[in-house]
Order: structure tokens, then C-alpha cells, then sequence
């Protein structure tokens, strides 16, 4: 495919991407009951990148999972060194451990390269018993953060069937002609945030790309997958999650032509003045300063 000025990968790129949750968990923190991330300081919301890039791979699995290039690495169900070990059939390698020559293992790594996308893009470390070495993926995300403080709620919640047999029986007492005991519901918990607007900083190196085989198909198909992946992830406990916005700073140098905190900070998002507790994206607006961009430096807009 011809590049375009954002999918090109000889150059550096840093982006800014907005989305944002209504009545959802954007992503759950097992070590406090599942509940929303938040900042305790700040009581502002988090998403980590882990589960950024979780959409990504989803997406492109499905979009694109059936071909060669863009199987995923990272998968539910599916242990990783069985991939290891695949690479090593494929190349008819048979050492491993203390056996095993650098070359055996930059072989088992390009063929890693080659076959799953999320190495190629996120990079991996794969230096286990069958050793296909490490890779430094070019594509780099932040944590999301909300804009504002963010109100997690912990919601209960019944449901009408009870899970085991021996709790719907009805107990009656010697000398009793009435029972007791028979559950009819049973109880759970749903945690949600009300409302949220993230936002994640994330960056391009063109380096690194150079090393893993990163093509313009693959960089195109990221920017489609960071936009389109809210999509295909709708569940009853994320709520509404959207993306809403994709500012992409392009560099004409593959060193990058101005530090990457300037140019984010060119991205700026407020809170109408008029709204207390905001509960839609229209209660901010976003505002964009293109003038007077550094040298060597392009905005492409995406995903609004």
C-alpha cells in the first residue's frame, strides 16, 4: 500500500488518544474487588495499556487473523511456548538451553517477527525454555487517565436462579408442618463509572520498526484497529465505551523533529464551564492548536 504521511514507518510518530465510558468498568482492578482503576490521590480513573493493546489484538485477529502475517501472540486458551516451539519446527532447530547458538535464537525471533503482529508492533519477551529471544516492539502506550475525577459505583445486583441444587431445598423443622430455608435469588455485584473521558499518549519509533518488519499495512491496520476496536469489545459491564478522538503527530525526521510533550500538550480538553458532574463527551471540548507547528512536524486527525 502507498503511505500516507501518518502510516509512514520511517518516521517518528506520537499520538494522543481520547475514548470514554458511560455506566461501564473500563477496565476492573482485581486487587480492589474488580472496582474501576482510579488514581487515589487524584481519585481520576485508569485504563493501563495492557488492556488497550487487548482491543488492538482483538480487532486484528479478527479483521485479519486467518493470514499468515497477522496471527496474535497473546491469546486466551493458548500457552505461549507452543508458539516457541512452532517457530522451532518451521526452521528445523532442535537445541535449546545451554545448547543453543545466538543464531538459533535471532532465527526463531525474525520468524516470530514475521508471523504474529502484536510482536511486531508491541514487541515481546519470549527468553524462556525454547528461546525465541526479546523483541522491543515500536509501538509504546501510557496508562489512560480521566480528564476528571472519576465516582466509582459498586452496585448490587439479584438474579432469580441460584447456582447450586442443594439451596433451593426447603428445611422443615421436627414436629414443624411449614419449612424454611429455599433461596430464590442470590446476590452479585457490578461495578461501574458513570462517566469517563480518557485520555492515553502513545508513540511510534521507526528504529525499532526497522528491526521487527514493521510495514505501512501494519501501522495503517493499528491506527484502524485503536479507532474501530471499541466496536467489537461491547459488553454489558464496559457499558458505552467510544473512541473520540486520534490526534497523530508525524515527524519528518525518524529522530523526531520536537519533543513529544510539546506537541501533546497542543491537544487540550475541558470541561464546559456550565457542567457540574459531566455524563457525555458534550460536556468538554476538545481544542486542537495547529497553527504554528514545529518544523518537520504534521497533524493528522482520526477518529472523531
Amino acid at each position: 500500500m502507498a503511505a500516507t504521511l501518518h502510516t509512514d514507518v520511517s518516521r517518528r510518530h506520537d499520538f494522543v488518544l481520547l475514548f470514554d465510558v458511560a455506566d461501564g468498568n473500563p477496565n476492573g482492578d482485581p486487587d480492589a474487588g474488580n472496582l474501576p482503576r482510579v488514581d487515589p490521590e487524584t481519585m481520576q480513573g485508569l485504563v493501563t495499556d495492557v488492556a488497550i493493546k487487548r482491543k488492538v489484538r482483538d480487532w486484528v485477529d479478527l479483521a485479519k487473523g486467518n493470514e499468515a502475517r497477522f496471527k496474535i501472540y497473546v491469546q486466551s486458551g493458548s500457552a505461549l511456548i507452543t508458539k516457541h516451539k512452532r517457530a522451532y519446527q518451521e526452521l528445523s532447530i532442535t537445541s535449546t538451553g545451554a545448547r543453543q547458538s545466538r543464531n538459533d535464537v535471532d532465527r526463531a525471533r525474525e520468524w516470530m517477527c514475521a508471523n504474529f503482529y502484536d510482536i511486531r508492533m508491541f514487541g515481546a519477551v519470549m527468553s524462556v525454555t525454547v528461546n525465541c529471544g526479546q523483541v522491543r516492539g515500536p509501538v509504546q502506550l501510557t496508562f489512560a487517565r480521566s480528564i476528571d475525577p472519576i465516582v466509582p459505583l459498586d452496585l448490587s445486583i439479584t438474579r432469580v436462579a441460584v447456582t447450586r441444587e442443594e439451596d433451593t431445598a426447603v428445611v422443615v423443622a421436627e414436629g414443624s408442618e411449614s419449612g424454611t430455608g429455599g433461596k430464590q435469588t442470590e446476590m452479585g455485584r457490578k461495578a461501574i463509572v458513570p462517566y469517563g473521558l480518557y485520555r492515553a499518549h502513545g508513540f511510534f519509533n521507526p528504529h525499532f520498526a526497522r528491526q521487527t518488519g514493521v510495514t505501512e499495512e501494519d501501522l495503517d491496520l493499528f491506527w484502524k484497529a485503536i479507532q474501530q476496536a471499541w466496536e467489537l469489545d461491547r459488553s454489558a459491564s464496559r457499558g458505552m465505551m467510544s473512541c473520540r478522538g486520534l490526534y497523530i503527530f508525524s515527524h519528518e525526521s525518524p529522530l523526531g523533529n520536537a519533543p513529544a510533550h510539546q506537541l501533546f500538550e497542543r491537544v487540550e480538553v475541558f470541561k464546559r464551564l456550565e457542567i457540574a458532574a459531566p455524563r457525555s463527551f458534550g460536556h468538554y471540548e476538545v481544542k486542537v492548536n495547529d497553527t504554528d507547528l514545529p518544523e518537520g512536524i504534521t497533524l493528522t486527525r482520526l477518529g472523531s
